[in-house]
C-alpha cells in the first residue's frame, strides 16, 4: 500500500464481497489497489465514508496475493454500515497497525492456539500462515469455543486442516442442540486435556477478557511460562498510531504496543477491573 499523505488518511478501497458467517457476523473481502503486506495479528483501521472508522483485525491469508479479509460482529453503528455495504461499495483502509503473533520465535516449537467467540478471527490469519509453513513447527492445537453450533466461526476451514492432519482441533460450544456432536463448556476446559510439553510450547490466545484471564491461568497449571503465552487485547481505538489515548491500558498502548501481547506483560493489568 502506498504511504498515505499523512498517516490518519485512509486509502481507498472497494468492497469484493461481504460473505455472512454467522447470524451476527462477517468478512469483508476487499479489493485494494497495492494490497498491505500485513503480517498475522495485525489490524486495519476501516472507514464507512461518512458514518465512522473501526479498527479490525486481518483474518485472510498474510501470503502476498491473497485478497484482504476483515472478520467482524455487527455490534455497532460503524460495523452495521459495513454489513450492508455490496459488492463494489466503496471504503477507505489505513494500516497495517500493531504487534503481529510471533511466529517466527514459535519456529520448532509446538503450538497451542485459543479462541473464544470472535477472538477466532485474530488467529485464523495465524493458522493460514502456520499451514504454510508446517515444517516449521512441531505439533498445532487449536481449542475454539462458540456460543452454540450456529455460531461457530470457519467450521469448513477448521474440518479441512484437521481432516488433512495439519491441525488438530477441539470444538466446543456454550448451548448444544440436539445435532451437536462435539463438546460442551468453556473452551478453557479443554485445555487440561492436552498433553502438554511445556518446555517446548508457545500458546496464542484471544478473546474476551475474562476467558484470557481462565486459559492463560489453565496454561500456566499446565506448566506453560506466562513469557510463552501471547495474548490479542482488544481496546477501543481511535487514531491507531498512538496518538489519542483511547486503547492505553496501563502504560501501553494497544493500537502500537499490540495488539498482541506477551502476557506477563499485561496479566496484572487485566486483573484490576477498571482497566
Amino acid at each position: 500500500m502506498p504511504a498515505p499523505v499523512h498517516p490518519l488518511m485512509p486509502v481507498p478501497c472497494r468492497v469484493r464481497r461481504v460473505a455472512r458467517e454467522t447470524h451476527d457476523t462477517f468478512t469483508l473481502v476487499l479489493e485494494v489497489a497495492s494490497p498491505p503486506r500485513f503480517r498475522a495479528g495485525q489490524f486495519a483501521m476501516l472507514y464507512v465514508f461518512g458514518v465512522g472508522e473501526v479498527p479490525i483485525s486481518f483474518s485472510g491469508d498474510p501470503t502476498e496475493g491473497r485478497p484482504i479479509m476483515h472478520t467482524t460482529r455487527e455490534v455497532g453503528t460503524v460495523t452495521s454500515a459495513m454489513r450492508r455495504l455490496r459488492k463494489g461499495a466503496a471504503l477507505g483502509i489505513r494500516g497495517p497497525y500493531g504487534k503481529p503473533w510471533p511466529l517466527d520465535e514459535a519456529r520448532g516449537l509446538d503450538l497451542v492456539l485459543v479462541a473464544g467467540g470472535i477472538g477466532l478471527a485474530p488467529l485464523r490469519s495465524a493458522l493460514y500462515a502456520i499451514v504454510a509453513r508446517r515444517g516449521d513447527f512441531g505439533r498445532v492445537v487449536l481449542l475454539y469455543g462458540a456460543r452454540s453450533p450456529a455460531d461457530v466461526l470457519f467450521a469448513r476451514e477448521i474440518e479441512r486442516w484437521r481432516n488433512r492432519s495439519e491441525i488438530e482441533s477441539l470444538v466446543t460450544v456454550d448451548h448444544a442442540s440436539r445435532s451437536w456432536a462435539g463438546d460442551v463448556g468453556v473452551v478453557t476446559s479443554l485445555i487440561p486435556r492436552l498433553a502438554i510439553d511445556p518446555e517446548r510450547t508457545l500458546a496464542l490466545i484471544c478473546g474476551p477478557e475474562l476467558m484470557l484471564r481462565f486459559a492463560a491461568s489453565a496454561l500456566r497449571t499446565a506448566g506453560v511460562g506466562e513469557e510463552r503465552i501471547f495474548a490479542s487485547l482488544e481496546r477501543s481505538m481511535k487514531c491507531a498510531v498512538g496518538l489519542c489515548g483511547r486503547c492505553q491500558i496501563g502504560p501501553s498502548f494497544v493500537c502500537k504496543d499490540g495488539p498482541v501481547f506477551p502476557y506477563d506483560r499485561v496479566r496484572r493489568l487485566l486483573e484490576i477491573r477498571e482497566v
